[in-house]
């Protein structure tokens, strides 16, 4: 262990020794050099950023934490060593950098960072750098991207989960305040006309997304409340309703990420939640031109229902399968102009819901050529039932089939693991479109089904010890292959009771 030991550290002095021009010429003249030179390299070394020290432990069992306090101590610049910069969002002006005084006393204005937000015991604590100036006790302060004012009734300096209160923080220092409402990278100034605004912190796209949705419908409010906590809690962690699919979807930066923030909800809220793989939005399409010519008669005493409509149903071309078309191509008075609007709405309601699987239809165009009226029966409603029956009888006679978003990703990895990239997409039903490397990265540009992507991010990372990396956008809707196409109808027809197993059922029956 100990000649370990002493090889690591001859290989630690030579990795330094190139950075460094102080500890070079040393190891150049083969003199070992002291703990002391060794830090105070290490140091220069990552303030110039061509050096970074990299320290092992773990948290669970207390172990290697004082080693890393102690190195961010040592090897980290002071906040007096930094030049920091503000933005002046003045109205007169375009932004442009202010650079800030980073001095422990009072001649400056407040600057000051709003990083962090937590649920305390007394509501939400809100954890602030200090940029510039001094912040005291019963001062007010203005968030900068809302103008509201606030009054800092109380003062904290935090101690792991001990606080401590103190009557006023420096630049440098880092404080939490009570009862203010703002966000995660919000500014706060002393100075109701001072204009200016931390730069943001970088926040990296979400890497991950899975459906999200409390287990039992009367958490829905706690649901909500959880959400709204840990999204202005924490800038990576996402959420957006869907409207299509009609589900909650959380975004974040792994798998084990939202697992920490679902434990959290039941934990901290009452509130469990199931996860699971997002919905995919697929759509119903028409594969060939039908034509239809469907009535609608309903007389039940008094005045009935009447309308008939006479057209095409056409399929779009492949570009065109997201939208939708309607085409009055009519002449005469057999369909009179008033009820058209009537028969495009009704149009637009039957493509909410297909007859295949459920999902929307799309990449559709309906040509409505001719069709009949009755004097007295015909109105608005008569011509909407025809149409959702006209769509109907559409899918009797027609050919029709499932389509799928198709993305555009684009894969980045380091060369060595080339290989098991592409093997990772060519099984996941891709088809790459090119690729390119340098400097030891290739880059692979495939199009991949959205539904064959779930769970890649974490295959990646494991394929590519942590190095790889990708982003995907939507592309296209492309056919789905028959044996998706099967599965999603097979469980639809399972969901209304019309699966295999029932109809079996109901033929032994008989």
């Amino acid at each position: 262990m100990r000649t370990e030991a002493i090889h690591r550290q001859e290989e630690l002095i030579e990795h330094v020794a190139n950075v460094d021009g102080v500890l070079g010429e040393m190891f150049l003249e083969e003199k070992k050099p002291s703990p002391d030179q060794l830090m105070a390299a290490v140091r220069r070394s990552c303030l110039q950023r061509k050096f970074t020290p990299v320290l092992v432990g773990t948290a669970l069992k207390n172990k290697g934490i004082q080693p890393l306090l102690d190195a961010v101590v040592s090897y980290l610049p002071y906040p007096s060593e930094v030049q920091n910069h503000a933005l002046d969002e003045s109205a007169e002006k375009e932004s442009r950098k202010v650079i800030l005084n980073p001095a422990r006393n009072d001649e400056n204005p407040v600057v000051s960072l709003a990083f962090k937000l937590e649920a305390g015991r007394f509501g939400q604590l809100t954890y602030l750098r200090m940029y510039q100036g001094c912040l005291r006790k019963g001062d007010y302060i203005w968030n900068t991207r809302t103008g509201k004012k606030t009054k800092v009734s109380r003062l904290v300096r935090m101690h792991s989960d001990e606080m401590e209160d103190v009557t006023e923080a420096f630049a440098g220092d880092i404080c939490a305040l009570f009862g203010i409402e703002c966000a995660s990278g919000d500014t706060f100034v002393n100075q109701p006309n001072l204009h200016l605004s931390m730069e943001s912190i970088f926040v990296p796209e979400p890497v991950i997304s899975m459906s999200l949705k409390p287990a039992h419908p009367k958490d829905l409010d706690n649901f909500s409340k959880a959400i709204n906590r840990f999204t202005r809690e924490d800038p990576t962690f996402r959420v957006y309703y869907d409207a299509d699919n009609k589900e909650t979807i959380a975004q974040g930066m792994g798998e084990l990420h939202l697992e920490i923030y679902a434990q959290r909800m039941g934990r901290e809220y009452g509130c469990q939640c199931v996860m699971g793989k997002p919905k995919v939005s697929f759509r119903e399409t028409l594969l060939q031109p039908v034509e239809f010519d469907y009535l609608h008669k309903k007389q039940s005493g008094g005045s009935g229902q009447y309308g008939r409509i006479i057209g095409i149903l056409e399929n779009l071309p492949p570009e065109d399968y997201t939208k939708v078309e309607f085409s009055d191509e009519t002449s005469g008075t057999n369909v009179p102009k008033p009820f058209i609007p009537a028969i495009k709405k009704g149009y637009m309601q039957a493509l909410e819901k297909g007859a295949l699987s459920g999902h929307k239809l799309s990449g559709l165009k309906l040509r409505l050529q001719d069709g009949d009226h009755h004097i007295v029966d015909s109105n608005e409603i008569s011509f909407i039932m025809a149409t959702h029956g006209a769509i109907k009888q559409c899918y009797e006679y027609g050919a029709w089939g499932l389509i799928e978003p198709v993305m555009t990703v684009e894969v980045t990895a380091p060369v060595e693991y080339q290989g098991a990239v592409m093997g990772q997409i060519n099984r996941r039903g891709g088809i790459i479109t090119g690729q390119e490397s340098s400097e030891g990265y290739f880059s692979l540009y495939a199009e991949v089904p959205l539904n064959d992507m779930f769970g890649y991010a974490t295959e990646l990372r494991s394929a590519t010890q942590g190095k790889g990396e990708f982003t995907m956008e939507y592309c296209r809707y492309a056919l789905c292959k028959p044996a998706v196409q099967e599965q999603l109808i097979r469980q639809y027809q399972e969901s209304l009771g019309q699966g295999t197993a029932s109809s079996s059922k109901k033929k032994q029956r008989s």
